[in-house]
């Protein structure tokens, strides 16, 4: 498992990024999400996440979140 924080997630479309501890952007869509509601994801949430090669790069699937505050309260 990886681990890093929601940098955006764009509700209409149905999809975010995670910035990964070591500083990657990593896509990520609603579909991947494992028991994590997409309406209630917040930028800068905590989140752990395993990490997919697909045919447009790398991206975060099984995303959960691990941490109910947002890193920058």
């Amino acid at each position: 498992m990886h681990s890093g924080k929601i940098k955006k997630v764009v509700r209409d479309r149905g999809f975010g990024f995670i910035v990964d501890t070591d500083g990657r952007e990593l896509f990520f869509h609603r579909n991947s999400l494992a028991g994590t509601n997409f309406d209630a994801l917040t930028d800068g949430q905590l989140v752990e996440f395993e990490v997919q090669k697909s045919p447009k790069g790398l991206s975060a699937v099984n995303v959960k979140v691990t941490a109910s505050g947002n890193i920058f309260e």
